[in-house]
């Protein structure tokens, strides 16, 4: 039995401007469809989407979400895929893992769902790309950083792909991490940086990147201290830095607890920047307390400086979203446009089976095509070939981009 949906042409289908939710499965039929012009008789193709849609991390996640909108919708406006029609079902995973499974779990169990945009959290991740692996369903992350996602444990020293169906088109915290030592220790001159983490597959993973290049760059890291992700109070942790009297503090972790940390140094009498990866970097982060000075990086060079990009934030503000785009919006956005290039290829002028999806994972791998961030290809682990990042710094209560390069191994 063939695994796609033969719908009716109905009238609501042919109105094509209606955009439903269906409660039992959160999918969102995209509005548009080329003003009623494009064939959509073979039926309904399901982009999923798992990310934090509610709590902390939300302002992140609906940026994201929002972004994955917009590629399908286009997709739908241009007859992207002949035939099809493709509907959005987003997943709130709620930045657990446990929460994410079960979404990946009820995407990989609809045979119409062709592929998955997200997670944005490393330890989410862990727990989605395995199952849906298992269906040979496509994943495309633009957030995860951890390098184990693509490269397994001993990714150093004998790196191995765990899942043939997982991609990303943001780069690793292998590279994150030493950028932003190099950054810190050669450019800004700090050579006591006590690094803390939350403990978390992303938070310590680049934490240990960060304090392995700064040792290697001839500063001293006189304490590698952990924090809980829902700590408020860090009076204990802040004692023992204090008496390590550094010029610096680096976090491995995310806004959420970021932004009190920045703070409550602060107020604590150390005057010193924070400094973050990618995690930190939302308007929120200040909100909760980050300062003027303190420091992130974050995957990519800033959209707002890309001509590539522009097309993208165009559309974004045209099509009225409640949120920001945020920090993953543009390599969302192109994360969804490759997994729509992918399915267009892989699909032709036949249909969606089971049977399509060698075809789907392959077609992903072998991407080639210039996106809202630039250039986009994956190497032999499915981890993107651009390596460009950016250090932002807090000016004027927000996060402003001061330099973009690639990382030089030193």
């Amino acid at each position: 039995m063939s695994r796609t949906r033969k719908v009716a042409a109905t009238a609501a289908l042919l109105a094509g401007a209606l955009a439903l939710t269906a409660c039992s499965t959160n999918r969102q039929e995209a509005t548009g469809g080329g003003g009623g012009s494009c064939d959509t008789s073979k039926g309904t193709l399901v982009v999923g989407f798992v990310a934090p849609l509610s709590g902390s991390l939300s302002a992140l996640g609906l940026g994201m979400k929002n972004s994955t909108d917009l590629a399908v919708n286009q997709a739908n406006q241009a007859c992207k895929v002949p035939g099809y029609k493709l509907a959005l079902q987003a997943e709130d995973d709620q930045a657990t893992a446990q929460i994410a499974g079960q979404a990946a779990t009820k995407l990989a169990s609809d045979p119409n769902v062709v592929g998955v945009v997200g997670t944005l959290n490393s330890s989410t991740a862990q727990t989605v790309a395995p199952i849906l692996s298992q269906k040979k369903i496509v994943q495309i992350s633009p957030a995860n950083t951890n390098p184990t996602l693509t490269q397994g444990d001993n990714y150093q020293t004998a790196p191995a792909r765990p899942n043939a169906t997982y991609f990303r088109t943001a780069t690793t915290d292998a590279i994150q991490g030493p950028f932003a030592a190099q950054y810190l220790v050669q450019k800004q001159g700090k050579k006591n940086i006590v690094v803390i983490d939350d403990g978390k597959t992303y938070g310590a993973g680049l934490a240990g990147q960060f304090a392995a290049e700064a040792q290697k760059l001839g500063a001293a890291v006189p304490a590698r201290l952990k924090v809980g992700e829902k700590d408020t109070d860090f009076s204990g942790v802040i004692t023992q830095v204090r008496g390590l009297n550094p010029d610096a503090v680096y976090y491995g972790g995310e806004y959420p607890v970021a932004g009190p940390l920045s703070k409550q140094l602060a107020d604590a009498g150390i005057n010193v920047p924070l400094m973050g990866g990618d995690g930190i970097v939302d308007a929120t982060y200040t909100q909760l307390g980050g300062r003027a000075g303190d420091f992130a990086t974050n995957v990519g060079a800033p959209p707002e400086q890309l001509p590539s990009a522009k097309a993208f934030i165009d559309a974004y503000s045209a099509a009225g979203y409640k949120e920001p785009y945020s920090a993953y919006g543009a390599l969302t956005y192109d994360a969804a446009n490759v997994l729509i290039d992918g399915l267009s290829k892989a699909v032709g002028n036949g249909t969606f089976s089971d049977a399509t999806r060698d075809g789907l994972i392959a077609a992903v791998q072998a991407t080639n095509i210039q996106g809202a961030t630039g250039a986009i290809s994956f190497d032999q682990f499915g981890d993107t070939t651009n390596k460009v990042l950016t250090v932002y710094e807090v000016k004027d209560g927000a996060f402003a981009p001061i330099e973009t390069g690639s990382y030089q191994a030193s």
